[in-house]
């Protein structure tokens, strides 16, 4: 079945989201707007701390796999919650859901602030992870159900921004913040933010859309949790597999195990109706070749993210400070240039842009691992906007095609299937890259420098391999046929 057949059978009632009246008295806009620096604030903080761990370490005293937890945890968290957003969308209205992700990410980022131990500042990452895990699909859920598709394409393009640019500037942030002030006030910052968009949209967020009452599958949530959750936690750990240690690999078998059970179920469901997550839109070609280049995108971004910064700090010698500035120029070349590629999409489609971006990626990661320890910062930074132009074509047009191909019904169960599996990808590439990097400077001879830069350069082949699943599946990318 085409993707243009199933968006034909759509039923007339299906279940919508949308903001209906806002959208007819034009107030669209801004509610969207609310939920778009939301989702900016939110996933900041995925990577915001990539550069300040350090820093957490020595005040807790705590070891630097220890410390990884705060991001491992926040990722593992966000995969456990995503799966269940599209039974979510359906039982509560968007202003209820919107209060509930922001309240909970607030209480998270008081709780890091303030946390006198280690233990606390977890949990206030596991509950910031929480409202995140919420607002990301009902930013894309809004937008496909309010935004005519003629124009879909430029709004994507601005939510492409949160989405890529977001964990792109999270080192920067981060970096800056910490030399100026203390890692305390990464979380300090970012709470009177929060609090300002909560109430904002509280007063923008006026209308509410009629909500079902879908049954909850107990079943289903508890095989999401050991699969999804297994996979996050065997692949965020898998660089332990050095040391010997087990638990990684049974992790990942609880966790393949636990996801093939969860497919099941949900195939079975689907025939009531009762799915948690229903899988139908991996039937539709569009959606199903976006995603694995969107997989694509977010493993090699979270990777580079992770690796480029310890480069820069061990093997070239820089400062915390000028590595934030460093990770820079790469995030605004993606944040100015998305919403040209969004408009561009409305006018021409995807494959115009997708092929490209895809080599862009590709080759970005490729010139990154040429990198050595005399390169200059220059060279670095060029070849890392390289790569972030690549993400920047390739984002927009992904995101917009992969949900748009879908009937309405499916909207929600299409975004929040996209986001786990991003969430996935992420944990892959870091896990992936890191384990490449830390095995490439534990083969090689010299200074700890040299050591670091023939890791990184490991790090980003192993990058550009898997950029070329993005450049082989691009071609297969087709516009659709929409309505204006």
């Amino acid at each position: 079945m085409s993707d243009v057949q199933l968006r034909e059978e759509t039923p007339a009632g299906a279940f919508s989201p949308a903001i209906e009246t806002e959208k007819a008295t034009g107030r669209v806009g801004p509610v969207i707007a609310v939920l778009m620096f939301s989702a900016l604030i939110m996933i900041l903080n995925e990577t915001v701390l990539s550069v300040a761990l350090p820093s957490i370490m020595g005040d807790f005293e705590v070891t630097a796999g220890t410390a990884q937890w705060l991001t491992t945890g926040f990722m593992l968290m966000m995969a456990v919650v995503i799966p269940t957003t599209g039974y979510l969308l359906q039982r509560f209205t968007t202003r209820t859901l919107f209060s509930a992700a922001l309240l909970l990410f607030i209480v998270g980022t008081a709780l890091c602030g303030i946390a006198p131990t280690f233990a606390l500042i977890l949990l206030g990452r596991i509950v910031q992870a929480c409202g995140t895990a919420i607002i990301l699909p009902l930013l894309m859920t809004t937008t496909l159900t309010t935004v005519p598709a003629w124009k879909r394409g430029a709004v994507m393009g601005l939510n492409s921004v949160v989405i890529s640019v977001a964990p792109a500037i999270g080192p920067t942030i981060s970096g800056i913040v910490v030399e100026a002030l203390s890692w305390r006030w990464v979380f300090g910052l970012m709470l009177p933010l929060g609090a300002i968009v909560f109430v904002c949209g509280l007063f923008m967020i006026k209308a509410t859309h009629e909500v079902t009452r879908p049954r909850l599958d107990v079943g289903s949530v508890v095989l999401s949790v050991f699969g999804f959750g297994g996979i996050v936690y065997g692949l965020s750990s898998i660089e332990a597999l050095l040391d010997g240690a087990a638990a990684p690999v049974v992790a990942l078998v609880i966790g393949v195990l636990g996801l093939v059970a969860f497919v099941r179920r949900q195939t079975r469901l689907q025939r009531t109706g009762s799915s948690l997550l229903d899988l139908r839109p991996f039937a539709v070609p569009a959606f199903r070749n976006s995603v694995i280049i969107l997989m694509v995108v977010m493993a090699t971004l979270l990777g580079t993210v992770v690796v480029l910064p310890i480069y820069l700090q061990m093997g070239m010698g820089v400062s915390v400070l000028t590595t934030g500035l460093l990770m820079l120029p790469g995030g605004l070349a993606q944040g100015v240039l998305a919403p040209f590629v969004g408009r561009i999409y409305d006018k021409v489609g995807p494959r115009p842009i997708v092929i490209p971006g895809a080599i862009l990626l590709c080759g970005g990661q490729l010139l990154l691992s040429t990198i050595g320890a005399d390169t200059s910062l220059g060279v670095v930074v060029a070849w890392h906007v390289v790569f972030c132009l690549g993400l920047s074509l390739l984002m927009t047009p992904l995101m917009t095609i992969s949900l748009s191909a879908l009937p309405r019904e499916l909207y929600a169960h299409g975004s929040a299937i996209l986001n786990t599996l991003q969430q996935l990808a992420g944990a892959a590439g870091t896990a992936l890259l890191v384990a490449a990097l830390t095995i490439g400077a534990a083969a090689a001879s010299g200074s700890d420098a040299e050591m670091q830069t023939v890791g990184t350069r490991h790090a980003f082949i192993l990058g550009s391999c898997i950029g070329l699943i993005a450049v082989i599946t691009a071609p297969f990318v087709k516009r659709l046929r929409t309505d204006a």
